[in-house]
């Protein structure tokens, strides 16, 4: 097959919704807000006034602030620093409850083989998967990069979607039953790698082109721009408007206290037609909840395509390992009609009625470990570089998108999560990010510049942990600075600011972020 060359381009597309649901929509310019209809509880007006006092951004950069060091509040994890960084419980855990904890971490570690097996407990992996374990990709509980030369992608997936074909995979968009038309012969993603007996959906190398950047000072910093190259595609090519979008796993740190978040919190932050003029709208993706059934707000993955940490979970046993779950029990994993070898491979279904691989006793202990990763406490906040960092973070505005503070609701799933001051450094919000980081993919509402604010927390052990320093979704960017200068659309004036700061101010900025 010859090969195909796919270059990152821009979409403009959004995708409205129609019907009924659980939760009024008003809509606004094409952009929905949400009233929330039910609460578990209700604030006092007190409370609602002690939390808008704690969460407000400082304005005092001589000295840190009250608990600042913990990011993740009570459940905060202070142990020695080392490539288990990202790898413990939350810190307020109880004793009983680290049992359930360590049982998911085994299970987060497992290596799945094919059916049949002696091992039933461990068959049904693939036909077509990019892993054999959850471990595979979020190394050390980390962050994920792209394969060196010569070398077979394992913690980097390529998402593919196309535009509509049909009016009923138009009313599924705007329904919001789907984020995105998958393509019809390889689906919904890549797989690079497959049981005996079925091809391998296809490899792809990729190769970077340098580009200088002169900073204010005249420091030359060269960025690489990411060229994916796609060969030997084993069921014919890809459908001609097929986009890609190359993503690295991303740590699974804190997950638990993300979703702890009250949803009318992050809401508040939604400033889509940018009424306070800073040049930062920021908005929700409202997608459909496979879990509860209904329509949430998406804080889980590059561009927030799934609600809870549980549909998370599972969406990626589905497509990244091709284990069939509770929720998706479907053993065939991303398998396509076409792919006639890979539908008629055995599986590891343990009924007919219920061809699921992992069940829901097993999945909600992959789901309780996912939710427990505790977040590594912060270092040096009294530094007095960490400090001017820290000033120079918030008076260049990155606080527009990465939100420094949040309190989680007091109602949340887990007690170790409730009602705690965490510092994740990110408002959870979809954000234009310029043309530079497009990879014209729809993912809900978030159309192909947009990208989910990623939480900070953590950042500054990335080479502790998982021995590297690369950065952004596509693992394009090798240092922090990169990472920075690839900033654009909404974060352009913060960019330009940085490029602008003498040397001695950019190393207090990455000396703040390395704290993180």
């Amino acid at each position: 097959m010859k090969a195909v060359i796919v270059e990152s381009r821009g979409n403009q597309n959004s995708i409205t919704m129609h019907g009924p649901v659980r939760q009024i929509l008003i809509l606004a310019c094409g952009i929905f807000s949400i009233v929330i209809l039910s609460a578990s509880y209700a604030q006092s007006q007190s409370e609602r006034q002690r939390i808008e006092a704690i969460t407000k951004p400082s304005e005092d950069f001589s000295k840190a602030e009250k608990y600042e060091a913990r990011s993740g509040g009570a459940a905060t994890v202070f142990e020695f620093l080392n490539v288990n960084s990202f790898s413990h419980p939350s810190a307020n855990m109880s004793f009983e409850r680290k049992a359930q904890f360590f049982v998911g971490n085994g299970l987060f570690r497992k290596f799945w083989v094919s059916s049949p097996s002696s091992t039933k407990s461990s068959d049904g992996l693939g036909p077509l998967f990019n892993a054999r374990s959850c471990q595979d990709c979020h190394v050390k509980d980390g962050r994920g990069q792209p394969p060196a030369p010569g070398q077979k992608a394992k913690s980097m997936i390529f998402r593919v979607s196309i535009q509509p074909l049909t009016d009923a995979e138009m009313e599924l968009l705007k329904s919001k039953r789907r984020k995105s038309i998958p393509d019809p012969t390889y689906g919904d993603q890549l797989q690079n790698f497959s049981v005996q007996g079925v091809s391998a959906e296809t490899e792809i190398s990729i190769s970077y082109e340098e580009t200088p950047v002169e900073l204010a000072d005249g420091e030359i910093v060269n960025l690489r721009r990411p060229r994916y190259e796609v060969d030997e595609l084993s069921y014919g090519p890809l459908h001609h408007d097929a986009g890609l979008s190359p993503r690295v796993a991303p740590p699974v740190i804190g997950m638990g206290l993300l979703e702890a978040i009250a949803e009318d919190d992050i809401l508040s932050w939604v400033d889509s037609d940018d009424q306070d003029g800073d040049g930062i709208s920021g908005r929700a993706n409202i997608v459909w909840s496979d879990e509860y059934g209904r329509l949430m707000l998406g804080r889980f993955g590059w561009k927030g395509g799934n609600p809870t940490v549980a549909q998370q979970s599972a969406s990626a046993f589905l497509a990244d390992i091709g284990i069939a779950t509770p929720l998706y029990p479907n053993p065939h994993g991303d398998c396509t009609e076409v792919q006639l070898e890979c539908l008629t491979s055995p599986h590891g279904g343990e009924t007919t009625e219920l061809p699921v691989e992992i069940n829901s006793e097993l999945m909600s202990l992959v789901t309780f470990y996912t939710r427990n990763l505790g977040v590594p406490a912060r270092r040096d906040v009294q530094d007095q570089q960490v400090l001017e960092g820290k000033r120079l973070f918030y008076e260049s505005n990155c606080i527009g998108c990465h939100r420094p503070k949040f309190v989680t609701r007091r109602d949340s799933i887990g007690e170790e999560q409730s009602f705690q001051l965490i510092w994740p450094y990110s408002d959870l919000l979809l954000h234009d990010m310029g043309e530079g980081l497009a990879d014209g993919s729809i993912e809900g509402e978030a159309n192909g510049r947009e990208w989910r604010t990623p939480p900070l927390w953590g950042i500054g052990l990335t080479e502790t942990v998982n021995e590297h320093t690369y950065f952004l979704h596509d693992g394009r960017a090798r240092n922090l600075l990169e990472a920075i200068l690839w900033h654009g659309g909404e974060a352009e004036n913060s960019k330009q600011q940085v490029m602008a700061m003498t040397r001695a101010e950019r190393k207090a900025l990455i000396a703040f972020l390395n704290s993180l």
